[in-house]
């Protein structure tokens, strides 16, 4: 075989593995798949439109750190809106999801860029919406994962085997993890500490239930 030839069969083959390997997604690393029981995912964690969802929030993004309070209401179904206002009552951000709606009722100046805006949207979207479409299922012995795909991202829930709590949600592109959800401290339909992360931008969310009973 001609050498040139050769080299050139190698080299193609490298770039085909090499694309293959960052096409693979630690987020099902160590999951056997599985057939899927049910076609939808149901999140329920603000699920409840009688009551008000008050967090004490931290909020880093972009150099900015903000405190105060979040609160979240179910207004009806599919229409919700968030409240991030400092203690003394003045409003950081009170943004209002109705359907596949958006509406910024107000945005602090600090915060108020496009790119921010929309990144919020999308965190707190995938944070309240209660209903998904499965495409997949896998198991391990730590989780069972739905697998969902909007749009171009695809979110990966996991939830707790024994008690069927959800205790992450994973959103990646193709190739690469994107932001994290995580809750901890979990009573019954309410999860009394959330964090969003996100990997490649510097934006943190941090929430801590308080109990206004």
């Amino acid at each position: 075989m001609n050498l040139k030839r050769h080299i050139q069969r190698i080299l193609i083959s490298l770039f085909v593995f090499l694309g293959l390997s960052a096409c693979t997604l630690n987020t099902t690393k160590n999951l056997i798949e599985t057939k899927v029981i049910s076609k939808t995912y149901t999140n329920s964690y603000f699920s409840d439109s009688i009551k008000d969802y008050v967090y004490k929030a931290k909020i880093e993004v972009y150099g900015h750190h903000l405190g105060g309070l979040m609160i979240i209401k179910k207004i009806e179904n599919e229409h919700y809106r968030i409240v991030f206002a400092t203690e003394f009552g003045s409003r950081i951000l009170d943004l209002e999801f109705i359907k596949n709606d958006f509406k910024t009722n107000f945005v602090l100046d600090e915060l108020n860029k496009k790119i921010i805006v929309n990144t919020l949207k999308k965190d707190f979207k995938l944070l309240l919406k209660e209903k998904y479409h499965i495409e997949k299922m896998y198991t391990n012995d730590d989780a069972i994962v739905y697998q969902s795909k909007t749009n171009k991202r695809t979110n990966f829930f996991f939830v707790n085997p024994s008690n069927f709590k959800l205790k992450k949600i994973v959103n990646t592109s193709k190739t690469k993890e994107k932001v994290m959800i995580t809750f901890s401290q979990i009573e019954k339909a309410l999860a009394k500490k959330i964090s969003i992360v996100h990997k490649n931008i510097k934006l943190r969310i941090d929430l801590k239930y308080l109990d206004t009973n």
